[in-house]
């Protein structure tokens, strides 16, 4: 009797989908497994170490709200979620992506539930593939992007809430099994969807397509749109996204450095880019094969008519489906719109910092692909219906779901540490200038510097106009004692970016220090000395210490001595205890050296 009971319950879970998620859920923490115990990776930096000041406090913590410059970009939520991971584990990395993965899957049970409400067919099939699809792996395994799976949380839950108040779906009686007509307009729902939008966007600005796609499910459920009770309730979401939406736009252009010639593309271009974009992704969505950290910037040519197929084939597949609407419905239109409407920003019509080196990224389909997730899985269930034969999901899922989650399982494997992500990224993109050089730092601070000169060689013949490569070669020439060579590379930088503090101070070091005489100039080291002091306010301990090399190269010990003391005091104020030592060593030898003060 209990056992019967016992089962009952167990299908009772499998039939609603609950135990189905649950199975769903092992299997994607399994898919997973390979990126768990990775460290940080690039740009994850940005988000967590270099944050370490402000996630000291509370006072930190309301500078990440209030001061739009703090952050890497102005997304307060996601920088709050790191404030708080800092307090509980620190910089221990396995919290930072178990969180990611449980995030993840909370976005695919919302999806799931959505799909249901919506009354697509398929939810449990297209909530599967979501969870397991390769091209999901950058957001979900690359810690810096806790800010796509965090702002996908809030927005389908904001869906969730808006379509209970706009009455998308009839409401669930308590029994759970007659459905009753929805109210509709319960303004607790609106206002709590409206604020789980704005926890979207403060997460990540992908969210600004929501008012859009609001409008959109509206057209779809009811084949018009009403002013007052579709299109007016919307417009606070649109106030919010548009402002919100100016401002990233204009952090991306001035403090982020969306700007100059790598963005410099006429509009003709930037349509070739979009129509080809949006081909990439459905393709990689379809066949999940080489997939890469940072793809070939595509060379768009406005004259070339080949070019134009894809946004022309974008458009004929937009006109067939709207004019085939009455014979096959308006759900396959409102997919294809809405992959394409959320992708619209990441298609290349606004600039954005990544565009410097690809047109393309994995993480910026990871909202636009629930669109043609959601209408395969229907695809496939309805032809199954027609078919009378339900066994065909199944069969499907049996063949797609493990190939999916072994690709997930290899791909996630990339984000385990920097090393590899930068070996794999050049394996399939050897033009790659951002993998070439910051393989060769990698390499260079594990002493490897020979291989690591080899790759930073590529990364400045790939991008010459880059001060930051021919920095690091220095760097790494300075290692390897070729001094010339370094002072080359380092006036190299210093043509491109004058007011860089590094180079500045980098290169006054090695004139000053520098036992060669082609390369020993004392006077140069204290005019960039005297330059990096400037631009670095005078605060910079490391700064002071070689303007006073320079200066007792120079023969002025006296003038060296009141810099290292400066510097000294600075090291110690900042609790710099290794530096102050040093410094103190460094000090004590001018002041031996120096001869004594006349009476």
């Amino acid at each position: 009797m209990n056992n019967g009971g016992r089962q009952s319950v167990l299908e009772r879970w499998w039939d609603k989908g609950w135990l189905r998620l649950g199975l769903l859920g092992l299997a994607m923490f399994l898919a997973y497994w390979p990126c768990l115990r990775g460290g940080f990776v690039w740009d994850d930096d940005a988000w967590t170490l270099k944050l370490q000041g402000l996630f000291q406090n509370a006072s930190g913590l309301a500078r990440i709200w209030t001061d739009l410059t703090a952050l890497q970009q102005y997304y307060p939520l996601t920088a709050t979620s790191f404030w708080l991971d800092y307090h509980l584990w620190g910089f221990w990395t396995l919290p930072y992506h178990v969180e990611n993965v449980l995030l993840h899957f909370l976005a695919v049970v919302l999806f799931w539930r959505l799909l249901k409400h919506l009354q697509v067919p398929g939810a449990m099939l297209a909530s599967a593939v979501l969870a397991l699809h390769p091209l999901m792996v950058e957001s979900v395994a690359w810690i810096t992007e806790r800010k796509n799976v965090l702002s996908l949380v809030f927005y389908l839950a904001a869906l969730l809430c808006y379509g209970r108040f706009a009455g998308f779906w009839p409401t669930e009686a308590p029994d759970d099994r007659q459905p009753k007509a929805a109210s509709g307009r319960g303004w607790q729902s609106w206002l709590l969807a409206w604020l789980l939008f704005l926890c979207a966007y403060l997460a990540k600005a992908t969210a600004f397509s929501l008012p859009p796609v609001l409008l959109l499910i509206c057209r779809w459920k009811r084949g018009r749109l009403r002013w007052r009770k579709d299109v007016l309730p919307t417009l606070p979401f649109w106030i919010a996204s548009i402002g919100l939406g100016l401002l990233t736009a204009w952090l991306e252009r001035t403090h982020v450095g969306a700007r100059g010639p790598d963005w410099d593309i006429p509009f003709a271009q930037r349509c070739l880019i979009a129509g080809r974009a949006l081909w990439f992704y459905t393709g990689k969505l379809l066949w999940p094969a080489n997939l890469c950290f940072i793809y070939p910037r595509w060379h768009p040519d406005a004259t070339a008519l080949g070019q134009w197929f894809w946004p022309a084939a974008g458009l004929l597949v937009v006109g067939a489906l709207y004019l085939a609407r009455r014979r096959i419905g308006r759900g396959p239109l409102t997919a294809v719109l809405f992959f394409a409407g959320t992708l619209f920003p990441l298609l290349g019509f606004f600039n954005g910092y990544f565009m410097r080196y690809s047109f393309v990224s994995d993480h910026w389909a990871y909202v636009s692909s629930l669109g043609l997730i959601a209408l395969g899985a229907a695809l496939v269930t309805r032809l199954a219906g027609r078919l009378r034969a339900p066994a065909l999901v199944y069969a499907c899922a049996a063949i797609l779901l493990p190939v999916l989650g072994t690709l997930t399982w290899r791909h996630s494997a990339l984000f385990s540490n920097s090393e590899t992500l930068y070996r794999t990224t050049l394996a399939l993109n050897p033009n790659a200038d951002l993998a070439q050089n910051n393989l060769g730092l990698l390499l260079a601070r594990a002493g490897k510097l020979a291989e690591a000169i080899r790759h930073l060689k590529r990364a400045v013949a790939l991008r010459p106009g880059s001060a930051h490569a021919h920095n690091n070669l220095a760097n790494a020439f300075r290692l390897t004692g070729h001094l010339r060579q370094a002072a080359r590379q380092y006036e190299l930088s210093l043509k491109l970016e004058p007011h860089d503090p590094s180079t500045c101070n980098n290169l006054a070091l090695l004139l000053a220090a520098s036992s060669d005489p082609a390369v020993r100039n004392s006077r140069r080291a204290i005019q960039l000395a005297r330059r990096a002091e400037g631009l670095t306010q005078g605060q910079n301990p490391v700064v002071l210490a070689t303007l006073a090399t320079a200066l007792a190269a120079a023969g002025r010990p006296a003038e060296a001595v009141a810099t290292l003391q400066r510097a000294l005091r600075l090291a110690l104020k900042d609790r710099q205890q290794r530096l102050a030592q040093a410094l103190q060593a460094q000090l004590e030898f001018y002041q031996n050296a120096s001869p004594p003060p006349a009476r």
